[in-house]
């Protein structure tokens, strides 16, 4: 086998930050071949360098040991025979699979699109691929495990024979995961090379042959899988020893007040969850657990003011909530959320980091009349680039150009900004590395101890059950269980729970 990739020397830099730095390490034909490392080691950088998507590099990129540079991602698909798997799942809801997987590569009859042909073409993909949908489904009517399916029908229709997978299991639930393991298995079987960036580090062992570890922006090593431990490979993406398993390193703060009670809160328009009870103690970290569709982020909305509350009673320190509730509203009164969605509703595309870390704390800012203090503003956000270590430390960066755990660092330094007492955490650690995920607890530690009360959304059970005070189980909207001692409970009586099971 030859090598199906080789970097050789990149360099790449945005403005103010020096991304890449002369890195350099080979890819061979036909395997599994992880790209890890903290969030912003550039991992995805070197990956939008391969697919065309940055054409301005130093250094050379080989594939079967021609150099080659693309003018853009369609030239990387049509001259270099490779394509990408997006994190973000990117389909058109409204069209069909075949018209998603053939876009702007459409087979034709004369002038016009040949559908006939389209589908007997995609139909055969989906079914070498174990799909149990067809060409002619609308996507909008797909999982989010299937729409992911369809990303890798697109590169098989291509012909490509290396594929690139960027967080392909973040939105997909363990299920999902197994099928699409499943398939990159298949692909590896057929010759195809796979390049997977996940920080999941049981994925990487259970999939990839090899892994290349960056940090910093430098190639570091590359290791073997089934010669490495897991601590071998966090030690070399962070350069220390981190546990990547949740665990409290304080006692707990939680006291006997109550600071928010919600009693038979139910969603009476879509059904999303019926009969929601439980209470949050000043000081405490209470988890809610749950499958995929559990219902724990449509109640933490409701709780937030963004979606109306329908039947039941939420208070606030004693003090029930008016019926027009709303996010404005629930700041004033001391309660935020970090929401999963990041990229969407945590911060303004267009922003900077300082615009984004003061947004919801603004009067802290205010002069004389309407305007705001920039320099405050940005003193504010210099703090927290120290507190939790945000990189780049840069004010006038723009949020949407950061790595996915510096967007979430920034997005937190928003809610610290202000003085909520209450902060839920939904998926806090979603997307970001182990080191980042270290810091992230230890920042919650920090919010308990100062005396806020805090509710973390978590989907990996290890994190629900070493993070938490106590923990709420949720199946199909309902809570099915909350467990004061956590520590005395195993993770398959939990699971047993949240699948809707008994005691």
């Amino acid at each position: 086998m030859g090598k199906a990739v080789e970097f050789v020397h990149i360099d790449k830099s945005f403005p103010g930050v020096h991304v890449l730095k002369d890195m350099s390490f080979s890819v061979e034909e036909g395997e599994v071949h992880a790209l890890i490392g903290e969030n912003g080691a550039g991992k995805s950088t070197l990956l939008n360098i391969l697919h065309g998507v940055y054409d301005d590099y130093e250094g050379d990129v080989l594939l079967h040991g021609k150099k080659v540079h693309f003018k853009n991602a369609n030239d990387a698909i049509k001259n270099g025979n490779i394509s990408k798997v997006h994190q973000e799942i990117m389909v058109v809801e409204e069209l069909s699979v075949g018209q998603n997987v053939t876009m702007g590569y459409e087979p034709k009859k004369g002038p016009f699109i040949d559908f006939n042909k389209m589908h007997k073409e995609v139909d055969a993909i989906l079914e070498e691929l174990n799909c149990n949908f067809k060409s002619r489904d609308v996507v909008r009517t797909l999982t989010a495990g299937q729409k992911q399916m369809i990303a890798i029908a697109k590169a098989i229709y291509h012909h490509s024979d290396i594929i690139s997978f960027d967080e392909p299991t973040a939105s997909l639930t363990s299920k999902e995961t197994e099928a699409l393991f499943a398939v990159i298995r298949k692909l590896k079987a057929d010759g195809i090379t796979c390049l997977f960036v996940s920080h999941h580090l049981d994925e990487l062992f259970e999939i990839c042959d090899r892994a290349s570890v960056f940090r910093d922006g430098e190639f570091v090593t590359t290791l073997t899988m089934s010669e490495t431990t897991e601590d071998e490979l966090i030690h070399a993406m962070v350069g220390r020893s981190v546990s990547s398993v949740a665990s409290r390193q304080r006692p707990s703060q939680a006291k006997d007040e109550v600071v928010l009670k919600v009693e038979g809160l139910t969603d009476t328009t879509h059904g999303k969850f019926k009969d929601v009870s439980f209470d949050l103690h000043k000081g405490e970290i209470l988890g809610f657990y749950g499958l995929v569709g559990a219902g724990r982020t449509e109640v933490m909305r409701v709780l937030v003011g963004a979606d109306q509350k329908l039947e039941g009673d939420i208070y606030l320190k004693n003090i029930k909530i008016p019926p027009a509730w709303n996010t404005t509203r629930a700041l004033s009164r001391g309660i935020g959320m970090l929401s999963e969605d990041r990229k969407n509703t945590g911060f303004n595309k267009l922003s900077t980091n300082t615009q984004n870390i003061a947004i919801s704390s603004l009067e802290k800012y205010m002069t004389a009349g309407f305007f705001t203090n920039d320099k405050k503003k940005k003193e504010n956000a210099e703090h927290f680039f120290q507190e939790l270590d945000i990189n780049p430390k840069l004010p006038d960066y723009l949020t949407v150009n950061m790595s996915g755990g510096n967007q979430q660092k920034v997005i937190l330094a928003k809610w610290m900004s202000t003085d909520i007492d209450i902060i839920i955490f939904d998926e806090p650690t979603k997307g970001v590395d182990v080191a980042a995920k270290a810091e992230i607890y230890r920042l919650m530690e920090d919010l308990v101890a100062e005396g806020k009360s805090l509710i973390v959304v978590s989907s990996e059970l290890p994190e629900a059950m070493g993070l938490s005070d106590r923990l709420v189980v949720m199946s199909e909207g309902r809570v099915t269980k909350i467990i004061d001692d956590v520590a005395s409970h195993d993770s398959d009586a939990i699971l047993n729970y949240a699948i809707g099971g008994n005691e």
